[in-house]
């Protein structure tokens, strides 16, 4: 379970974003509706720190990427903590295996948090594993920003499952073409 702690860090970096943005600031004295809020949005949401370990998260994390239980979460690597199959198939952390070079996830979350880059909606297409070992392919879309807290910058990142829709407007792809193939078909035998 959640330290208090932890739930005042996350609270604190929303209030911070709030002060950012008039429109919020008549929830700054209020932590209970923000995290109301947080965890009733279907994005899995994070704070991470210069170590790239999971500092705070949402109820979305848990319910997209299910591969370890709560308690094993928080002060994870990004990758150990959303179930990254890279890592945790080579027993390393996020950040030691063999792709993780190539992770636009994590490059992008160090760009944010060294430079200040943020990134909007960038997708990508990962591998994960659940719970019960079995691996899954996920397509993601991906959102990050630094945010501070006690003068300490945090990135903020903000992922999407774009799963179902794109394997939606595959299948749709697919059978439009199938559709088109018998069109041609019927147009070369009157």
């Amino acid at each position: 379970m959640e330290s208090r702690a932890c739930w005042r860090v996350r609270l604190s970096a929303l209030m911070d974003i709030s002060s950012e943005n008039t429109s919020f600031n008549y929830l700054r004295g209020s932590p209970d509706f923000l995290n109301k809020v947080l965890n009733s949005i279907s994005s899995a949401v994070l704070l991470l720190d210069k170590d790239m370990r999971l500092q705070a998260f949402n109820d979305s994390l848990r319910t997209m990427f299910s591969s370890a239980p709560e308690e094993y979460l928080l002060y994870q690597k990004c990758g150990n903590a959303i179930g990254c199959a890279n890592p945790i198939e080579q027993q390393q952390e996020c950040g030691e295996a063999d792709q993780c070079c190539n992770c636009e996830l994590r490059k992008a979350a160090i760009l944010t948090y060294c430079e200040g880059v943020e990134f909007y909606k960038n997708r990508l297409q990962r591998e994960f594993l659940r719970r019960d070992g079995t691996k899954v392919r996920k397509y993601l879309q991906f959102s990050t920003r630094r945010v501070r807290f006690n003068q300490d910058p945090y990135v903020l990142l903000i992922i999407e499952d774009l799963t179902d829709l794109i394997l939606k407007e595959d299948l749709i792809r697919e059978q439009q073409h199938l559709i088109e193939q018998l069109r041609q078909e019927d147009a070369g035998n009157p």
